[in-house]
Order: structure tokens, then C-alpha cells, then sequence
């Protein structure tokens, strides 16, 4: 039960992850803070704009500001959390189908007499 390819919303946080050195954890905070993947180069240029915090720094002050706690509670990496989704997934169809056969086998047949007129 592998993860043959992650879709692509996640794979940009992978390629996130690997461009700007990122740890799981603020891959994490980033995507809890809404932050793009596509546009973190813009924030981790502190070499020619000193200014700048350096990335990870910048995420764990915007997380702190936003949820009042330096990090996640409960760090999970993106191949993880797909991992756990896709299992997620496959117990949903499982269960689905197993009403479906449930509820075929516990149908009763229908009678083939008329049932008599109801008065008013």
C-alpha cells in the first residue's frame, strides 16, 4: 500500500521542502499559515536583501504570531500525512462496500400478491 505519486499540491511542498531546506515542521506551519509554495523564494532571499529573516525563522515568528506556540503540536512529513490519507481512503471504500453487500443480502424479495385497498 505504497503512495505511487503524491498529487500535486503536495509534491509542490515537497519541492518546497527540498529548494529552501525546510524541515517537516515548517513545511507544516507554512501550510497551516496558508503561505504558497511557489512564492517562498520570494521570502528566502535574506543573502541579497539582509533584512530579511532567513525562512525558517520567518515561518516559526509568523506561526507564533498567528497560533501562540513556536511549533505543531503533532509534526507529520507530507509522505506521511498522504499515507495516512490514502489508508483513510481505502477504509472508506471498504466500509462503503461492505454496507452495500450488507444491505443486498438483508433485502427482503418482494411480495408478488397485491395488498388488499385501504379504506378511507
Amino acid at each position: 500500500m505504497t503512495v505511487k505519486k503524491l498529487n500535486a499540491k503536495l509534491q509542490a511542498w515537497v519541492d518546497a521542502r527540498r529548494r529552501h531546506h525546510l524541515s517537516d515542521a515548517h513545511v507544516q506551519m507554512a501550510r497551516e499559515l496558508g503561505l504558497n509554495p511557489a512564492k517562498l523564494g520570494k521570502l528566502d532571499n535574506d543573502d541579497q536583501e539582509p533584512w530579511k529573516l532567513p525562512l525558517p525563522q520567518f515561518i516559526e515568528k509568523l506561526y507564533f504570531r498567528r497560533f501562540g506556540r513556536y511549533a505543531p503540536e503533532t509534526v507529520m512529513s507530507i509522505e506521511h500525512r498522504a499515507r495516512l490519507r490514502q489508508q483513510k481512503k481505502l477504509a472508506r471504500r471498504a466500509a462503503k462496500q461492505q454496507r452495500l453487500e450488507q444491505t443486498d443480502s438483508d433485502s427482503s424479495p418482494v411480495p408478488t400478491e397485491p395488498l388488499p385497498p385501504q379504506p378511507f
